[in-house]
């Protein structure tokens, strides 16, 4: 047993009201400089829609992620590290900035500066990369700002097995839904990029797990942004370096959360430790697609296990870091409470960002059940409605909506289940497991029986339930990000000599780093 710690996340994206505080926190701080004003480290995207860049979740096209050979082993889809050195020339699967967007600023001097008349000024757009006026085409999320969903949103990947009428369902106006999907780098625990990169430049950091480009090994040969299949590595026309999201390791180091995380208004996102076995890393990246996301839940390992304690001390792991990971809110979400999946496992990447998929998109479907007893329970102000045509919100109704969901859930397996409709359904009927649990206690209109019943179903306590709730609904800062701050000797060794220290390639070191190197 080879026990790692790694850095995880997870993100909660009933939580999430497409705000772009993160992406703005980001960008102020990493991207924005000459050369990376395309880049977004942290995005935001509306579901559906093609994302960004454009399509990136068609693998078809950018050729991103693992495949298995069918003897045990994967390969890139793309070109490997000698492979892509034959075409260094060309790279056919690369992304343009057509797929990312042309940035652009506007010309706010002509507003201030115009001379008098009968005309009204403006402030045209300009071109961030030409320094020539422009139209304006496409942006970050353009799928929601400025578009007009629907035309973009029909090209989703997702939709790829979907029936032509499950299409139309989502686009029907009394049936419309969204949710937004937060995106950064996954610090992969297979990562992709590092596989790729003919000079080593990427490496995976052995003691939390994040993913680093040394920007002065790196030769800008975009191996990386063709490989990672999430498309988070990103070329710099400036500096001629590829750039990536670094997690605020600087922060992390210091026992401070990131800053698209500390500034997170709806407060969707947890940090905390795990700790993996990385002896089980192929096996997992190389599972059976209808086993990826189980074997990537079976590298996490339990924290409170002497033996694990044992092997992770004996490679160096501080104490202060197994205590993180006892206390680690992802772990919670992911191993004990089931509510969180990884984005697109069949990728291979075992990406170590998870999701707990949206329930609200699936809830509740218009019915001509008499909601007269419902609507009694509403403020006079908002009975405005048919009550025949209000959603059925009884609470039998919602528990059953989850078979017959106005959202297919088809979409949702597509994402994050590889697929498979029943993951979703096992998490989305936790969820509201919980809810109906809090409606009993907050509200009383449910009963004790029905509820029991309801988290027996899901393989729920009441405990736990409790908990989910507390932890979503009611967590504060520390309860959210749980960070043990390096130690002092360690984070002078990460500023020096990293790539040393480190590796190029690997997983990082198994000895504690010798001082004076």
């Amino acid at each position: 047993m080879d026990v790692r710690s790694q850095i995880s996340m997870l993100f909660h994206l009933d939580k999430c009201i497409g705000c772009h505080t993160c992406s703005i926190a980001c960008k102020n701080i990493w991207t924005d400089r000459k050369g990376a004003e395309y880049m977004w480290w942290n995005n935001v995207e509306t579901k559906p829609g093609t994302g960004y860049p454009s399509k990136w979740e068609d693998q078809e096209i950018y050729k991103g992620g693992w495949k298995t050979n069918g003897n045990g082993e994967i390969s890139l889809k793309g070109s490997g590290k000698y492979k892509g050195l034959l075409n260094i020339f060309h790279n056919p699967y690369l992304p343009l900035l057509e797929d990312y967007y042309e940035p652009w600023t506007y010309k706010y001097l002509d507003l201030i500066e115009s001379p008098q008349g009968d005309d009204q000024p403006t402030a045209r757009p300009v071109s961030l990369v030409t320094g020539k006026p422009m139209d304006i085409k496409a942006g970050p999320n353009w799928d929601d700002d400025l578009s007009g969903t629907q035309e973009y949103a029909r090209r989703d990947p997702n939709f790829h097995n979907l029936t032509p009428s499950e299409k139309e369902a989502i686009f029907q106006l009394e049936k419309m839904a969204m949710f937004y999907l937060p995106r950064i780098c996954n610090h992969c625990l297979n990562p992709a990029c590092v596989a790729s990169c003919p000079s080593g430049a990427i490496y995976k950091r052995g003691e939390d797990g994040v993913v680093l480009i040394n920007q002065q090994v790196c030769r800008a040969w975009r191996m990386c942004v063709t490989a990672c299949p999430y498309k988070k590595s990103y070329y710099n026309w400036n500096t001629g370096k590829s750039e990536k999201c670094i997690l605020c390791y600087p922060r992390l180091e210091a026992g401070f959360a990131p800053a698209c995380m500390h500034s997170c208004v709806g407060r969707i996102r947890y940090l905390g430790v795990m700790l993996y076995d990385a002896d089980k890393i192929k096996e997992a990246a190389s599972a059976p697609e209808d086993k990826l996301i189980q074997s990537q839940l079976d590298i996490i390992l339990d924290p409170f296990d002497e033996k694990v304690i044992q092997y992770a001390k004996e490679n160096g792991i501080a104490d202060s870091t197994i205590k993180a990971a006892q206390t680690s809110p992802v772990y919670k979400f992911v191993k004990v409470w089931g509510l969180g999946l990884p984005l697109h496992p069949e990728f291979r990447t075992l990406p170590m960002l998870f999701y707990v998929p949206s329930l609200l998109p699936v809830m509740a479907t218009l019915s001509d059940t008499d909601n007269t007893a419902q609507a009694g329970k509403l403020d006079p102000i908002a009975k405005f409605w048919n009550r025949n045509t209000l959603y059925d919100t009884t609470t039998d109704a919602l528990w059953g909506t989850i078979d017959e969901a106005r959202f297919p859930i088809k979409y949702m397996a597509n994402m994050f289940g590889v697929g498979n409709e029943e993951i979703i359904k096992e998490v989305l009927k936790k969820q509201l497991a919980v809810r109906i649990h809090r409606r009993n206690i907050t509200v009383g209109d449910v009963g004790n029986d029905f509820t029991e019943k309801v988290l027996k179903d899901v393989d729920l306590t009441t405990d736990m339930a409790d908990d989910i709730y507390n932890l979503t609904s009611l967590a504060k800062f520390d309860d959210r990000f749980n960070i043990p701050p390096a130690h002092r000797e360690q984070a002078l060794d990460m500023l020096e000599n990293s790539g040393d220290l480190k590796g190029s390639v690997g997983f990082g070191f198994k000895e504690k780093p010798v001082r004076g190197l």
